[in-house]
């Protein structure tokens, strides 16, 4: 035994060739195990790391499959409901005065403001202004009157023929100055600002208006390039 180490600590790594034929297959066993262990390292390993990783990557796009398919079972019912709230809005502003009543109704609105005894100092009906589904038209107004006065006007005009939404801009309501000609003892109430009155689009005008639309945003997207 001390001969075989003895002709082991004798070997000379320069000069390996030279090396008797036992040394030479322990060598060439080691060497051979070294480059398994280091292809295993480099190769094998990381092969295994890259299927873990795609392995993961598999079950993040399997759970983000599954929630669009959820989303997909879903879309034909809320395309179903979205139908039928465009058709409730298109009813709902239907009520309302198209635009060759609406010379009329603002009319109306202002006799029923006389007819309940209001004093029409101001009513002077703006510029129109169209709106994606609707056309809004303000009125500038001064009314004067007592407050049972102001109620039968509100009763009136919600008794009008045609749905008529009135809201109210800039109101002020106050008690009547009676330097104004008529006595705050009386209780009269001035009321001034603005109301806006509404009607609906035409099939013309809802197409100009989507036209217009569209046309907006192919400017804005152009815009941004």
């Amino acid at each position: 035994m001390s001969q075989k180490k003895s002709g082991f600590n004798n070997l000379d790594l320069n000069n390996i060739g030279n090396w008797p034929q036992g040394p030479k297959l322990v060598f060439c066993a080691l060497l051979t195990v070294l480059i398994l262990g280091l292809s295993y390292l480099l190769v094998i390993r990381g092969a295994a790391e890259e299927l873990e990783g795609l392995e993961a990557k598999e079950v993040e796009l399997r759970a983000k499959f599954e929630e669009e398919q959820k989303r997909a079972v879903n879309l034909e019912p809320l395309k179903q409901q979205l139908a039928q709230m465009e058709q409730v809005l298109q009813q709902m502003l239907r009520q309302l005065p198209s635009k060759t009543e609406m010379p009329d109704l603002i009319i109306d609105v202002s006799q029923t403001a006389l007819s309940s005894g209001l004093n029409n100092e101001l009513f002077k009906p703006g510029d129109e202004q169209l709106e994606e589904f609707y056309a809004e038209k303000p009125i500038a107004l001064r009314l004067v009157g007592s407050y049972h006065q102001f109620g039968a006007f509100v009763s009136g005009v919600a008794s009008l023929p045609r749905v008529v939404i009135l809201t109210m801009h800039d109101i002020n309501l106050k008690p009547r100055d009676p330097k104004a000609g008529i006595s705050a003892r009386s209780g009269a109430l001035e009321l001034s600002g603005t109301v806006k009155t509404y009607r609906y689009l035409d099939d013309n005008e809802l197409a100009d208006q989507e036209k217009k639309a569209a046309d907006e945003e192919a400017a804005r997207k152009k815009g941004g390039r």
